[in-house]
């Protein structure tokens, strides 16, 4: 077993030949790289995405990025093509085959196949002079000088430099496709990445009561109303408009200083001009505001007037935070 200290070197040392790999990808993005992307973007068909071993599990990755940001994608696993599921593969979908040597037999026995189909075909190779990429119709070169195994065998650097020049890809093309952050949420609906880009204040507020008072409210009608509402706050409200807000910490503070509660009204309690959020702002937009101020109730206003309150719990039971 090894020690502490030389597990950790390992690691950096894995880390490190993998960043010297990605960095050299820098050198071999050119023309090839540019009209892939535009054969991608101009076809009416899907992206094919095919490999064999480790990099049909790279291939699956890629797909699964090109889908989530606006390119239609489908896996092909090599072997299995030469079996029945070339059929996946139509006259308009382009080709996307990934592998370190390029000589493999599966692809060997792929490769014409999909010639004689007129499907354009991308490869994603760690050698140009391989058979794959002689008969690509464009050349995405991922070449690596050795894998981070020490034993120069398992597949290391040279699948992590075929997913970065994939992650290229489909940044490249979402950005030709104008792929906004409101396209990435109707893809991402369920997941708490997805709500950042979409829930809205108004989807959560509604479900919470309605904590107000008046700002001539006493003290222990301020009380009744934050205890009853639930919220851990009170707005001070008066024609619709927010005032103020008292928060069952700003009664504990008040307490501490002093004893005299008997003529206290709202007014002479709350927080005047507190912060509030409007109804059709993100949720992620009030969780922000929350933070900045230390604070974890926010009312929320439509149209400048006072209409419930969002609690930090909501946005915790929703998984944003």
């Amino acid at each position: 077993m090894k020690s502490t200290l030389e597990i950790v070197q390992i690691a950096k040392r894995v880390i490190s030949h993998e960043r010297e790999a990605i960095g050299q990808l820098i050198e071999g993005i050119n023309d090839d790289f540019a009209r892939a992307v535009s054969l991608i973007y101009m076809s009416k068909g899907n992206v094919v995405v095919t490999g064999i071993g480790k990099s049909a599990n790279i291939a699956q990755k890629i797909v699964a990025t090109f889908n989530s940001t606006g390119t239609n994608a489908v896996f092909m696993h090599a072997a299995d093509a030469i079996h029945g599921d070339l059929g996946i593969i139509r006259d308009e979908d382009v080709i996307l085959a990934l592998s370190k040597s390029g000589e493999t037999p599966e692809i060997k026995v792929l490769v014409p196949l999909i010639k004689s189909r007129c499907n354009k075909l991308i490869a994603v190779v760690s050698n140009a002079d391989s058979y794959l990429a002689l008969q690509a119709d464009f050349v995405l070169n991922t070449f690596v000088k050795a894998e981070a195994c020490p034993n120069n065998l398992a597949p290391t650097s040279s699948t992590t430099a075929q997913l970065v020049m994939g992650d290229a890809l489909a940044v490249a093309l979402l950005e030709c496709r104008g792929f906004t952050a409101e396209d990435f949420a109707r893809f991402h609906p369920g997941g708490a990445l997805g709500k950042k880009l979409y829930l809205r204040v108004e989807d959560l507020y509604v479900r919470n009561e309605k904590p107000a008072v008046l700002p001539d409210a006493e003290l222990r009608e301020v009380i009744v109303e934050i205890s009853a509402k639930r919220l851990g706050a009170a707005a001070v409200v008066e024609n619709g408009l927010l005032l103020g807000i008292i928060t069952d910490g700003d009664l504990r503070r008040m307490l501490m200083k002093t004893t005299q509660l008997s003529g206290l009204k709202a007014v002479d309690v709350m927080t005047a001009n507190p912060k509030a959020i409007d109804h059709q702002s993100l949720v992620v937009d009030a969780l922000q505001i929350m933070r900045n101020n230390n604070i974890t109730q926010l009312p929320v206003l439509k149209d400048g007037k006072y209409v419930g309150v969002i609690h930090l719990h909501d946005i915790l039971h929703e998984g944003i935070l």
